[in-house]
């Protein structure tokens, strides 16, 4: 599999996670709501980062979430 169409699958897949979180959107509080945003832009500029491996993909993913719930918390 090239690797271009590897970044555009796990960024396609990234989207459509990000699409079903937000179909729960309304019960969610604002950490929810940032931790999901923030894992999948994580997962995306991890992937997109790193070639598509997936450590990078897993770990921006990680990372994104926690940043985004920390800042979810101040609103």
């Amino acid at each position: 599999m090239k690797q271009t169409t590897l970044i555009k699958t796990m960024a396609a897949t990234a989207l459509l996670v990000l699409m079903a979180g937000c179909s729960t959107w309304d019960n969610m509080s604002s950490r929810q709501k940032g931790g999901v945003a923030g894992a999948g832009v994580g997962g995306v500029a991890g992937a997109a980062v790193t070639g598509g491996s997936v450590l990078g993909t897993v770990g921006g993913a990680a990372i994104g979430g926690i940043v985004g719930d920390q800042v979810g918390k101040r609103q």
